[in-house]
C-alpha cells in the first residue's frame, strides 16, 4: 500500500517540537506496518527534507506567527478573510491547489492519503478528496481555538480566535466524515470529534524515539526543576502563564527553575530562582539536568509529547491532569495535582528526594499499542480500497 502523508511541514530530522516528534513516530509506525509512505508538504527555509527520495517539497516557508512582521500578519489575516480559510491554513496558500494536484499526480500512483492535522488538509481540501483517506487529529483544534479566545489579551485576538474556532469545527467535522478512519492522540478526542466508534477511530499512543532511551546511569542535577517547550504555541503559553503566576509564587525563593525553548515577548517572572535560557542544543540532556520536571498543561487537546518523553526517561515529575491526557499509564514518581499550592509543594518534595525509575517498560508498552492501532487503521483503509476496486 502506497500512502501520501500530507502535512504542513515535512520532516527535516531536527525533531524540534512535539508536533515534529509525533509526525516522525507516526510515519515510522506506518512503515513498520508495511506501507510505503511518501510525504508531501513544505519545508522550513534552509532545512531540507530528511528523506528527499520519499518527500515532495512544495516550497520553503516560515509559518511562525511570532517571527512574522506586522505587515505579514496583516496580509495573512486579510487573505484568510478573503478566501474563507483559517489563519493556519492560509499561510500554506503560497502555491495553488492546481500546483498541489499536479505534484501529486506526477509522483503517484497512491492508494490513499494520510491527512496529518487540519492545516494542510484545510488549505488544499479540494485536491485531497479523490482517494480514500485517514485523518490524523493531533488535537481537537476548534476546542483549542476556543480556549485561546478565552485567554486572549485583546478584543481583536479574541475575535480572530473565535473565527478560527468556528471554521475549524466545520472543517474537522468534514474531514472526519470523509475519512475512512480517524486517528486521535487522546481517548477523549474521539468523542469530541464525533468518531468514538471503534469502526471509525483509534487512539495512537506515541513514543518520542524508535528505541527506548538507554539507561545512562546516575545523572548530574543542575537545577531543581527543568521546563522545556514551544511556548509560542498558545496552549503551551497558557500553561506557562499558569505556572509563572499561580505556582511560582508558592515556591521557596532558592528553588532553581530553568525554562528552555522559544519564548514569546512579554513573559517574565518575579521569582528569583527562575531563569529563561532560550533554545538548548539537547532537549533530553536539559531535562535530565532538572531534579524534577513540571508538566504544566492547562489547555489544549491531543497528547503532551513532553509528558511521554519524561516518562520514557524515567524522570520524576509533577503533572496537571491535562498533562496526562492520552496516556493510560502513570509511573510511581509522577505526582498529579491541579492545585497550584499543592503543585509547588510536590515540586519541592520531589527535588529534595530525587527518585528516577526505569522508563523502558513505558516505552515498550506505548510502541506496541502504537503499532496495533496503525495496523487497525490500515486494515480499515485496505478493506475499503478493495471494496471500491471490486
Amino acid at each position: 500500500m502506497h500512502l501520501l502523508f500530507a502535512t504542513s511541514i515535512v520532516p527535516d530530522g531536527a525533531l524540534a517540537s512535539g508536533y515534529e516528534i509525533a509526525n516522525a513516530a507516526i510515519i515510522e509506525a506506518l512503515r513498520r506496518a508495511g506501507a510505503r509512505v511518501t510525504v508531501i508538504g513544505f519545508s522550513w527555509p534552509g532545512k531540507p527534507a530528511v528523506d528527499p527520495e520519499n518527500t515532495i517539497v512544495l516550497g520553503a516557508i516560515d509559518v511562525r506567527t511570532e517571527s512574522a512582521s506586522p505587515l505579514q500578519k496583516l496580509a495573512w489575516v486579510g487573505k484568510a478573510m478573503r478566501m474563507g480559510l483559517t489563519f493556519a491554513s492560509v499561510k500554506l496558500r503560497v502555491v495553488s491547489a492546481a500546483d498541489v494536484h499536479a505534484a501529486i499526480e506526477h509522483a503517484g500512483p497512491f492508494d490513499g492519503y494520510v491527512l496529518n492535522s487540519v492545516q494542510f488538509a484545510g488549505a488544499f481540501e479540494s485536491v485531497l478528496g479523490d482517494r480514500p483517506s485517514i485523518f490524523v487529529a493531533h488535537n481537537v483544534e476548534h476546542r483549542s481555538a476556543e480556549e485561546n479566545a478565552a485567554a486572549a489579551g485583546s478584543v481583536l485576538q479574541r475575535c480572530l480566535f473565535r473565527r478560527e474556532a468556528r471554521l475549524l469545527e466545520v472543517i474537522e467535522k468534514r474531514l472526519c466524515r470523509a475519512a475512512r478512519f480517524v486517528f486521535t492522540l487522546a481517548e477523549e478526542d474521539r468523542a469530541a470529534l464525533g468518531v468514538a466508534s471503534d469502526d471509525r477511530s483509534a487512539v495512537l499512543p506515541l513514543v518520542t524515539r524508535a528505541e527506548a532511551p538507554a539507561n545512562k546511569g546516575p545523572r548530574r542535577v543542575d537545577c531543581d526543576a527543568a521546563l522545556i517547550g514551544t511556548w509560542t504555541w498558545q496552549p503551551n503559553r497558557i500553561g506557562l502563564d499558569w505556572f509563572l503566576t499561580k505556582v511560582a509564587p508558592h515556591l521557596k525563593a532558592d528553588f532553581r527553575i530553568r525554562i528552555a525553548g522559544n519564548m514569546p515577548s512579554g513573559v517574565t517572572s518575579t521569582h528569583p530562582g527562575i531563569q529563561f535560557v532560550g533554545r538548548v542544543p539537547d532537549a533530553q540532556a536539559f531535562a535530565r539536568g532538572g531534579a524534577v520536571v513540571p508538566l504544566i498543561s492547562t489547555a489544549g487537546s491531543g497528547v503532551q509529547l513532553k509528558t511521554i518523553e519524561t516518562f520514557e526517561l524515567g524522570l520524576p515529575s509533577v503533572a496537571t491532569s491535562r498533562s496526562l491526557r492520552g496516556i493510560g499509564y502513570r509511573p510511581q514518581n509522577c505526582v498529579v495535582t491541579d492545585d497550584p499550592v499543592a503543585f509547588a509543594s510536590a515540586l519541592e518534595a520531589a527535588a529534595a528526594d530525587v527518585r528516577d525509575v526505569d522508563g523502558s517498560a513505558f516505552h515498550r508498552r506505548q510502541a506496541r499499542a502504537l503499532d496495533a492501532a496503525i495496523r487497525l487503521g490500515l486494515e480499515k483503509l485496505g478493506a475499503i480500497r478493495r471494496e471500491v476496486a471490486a
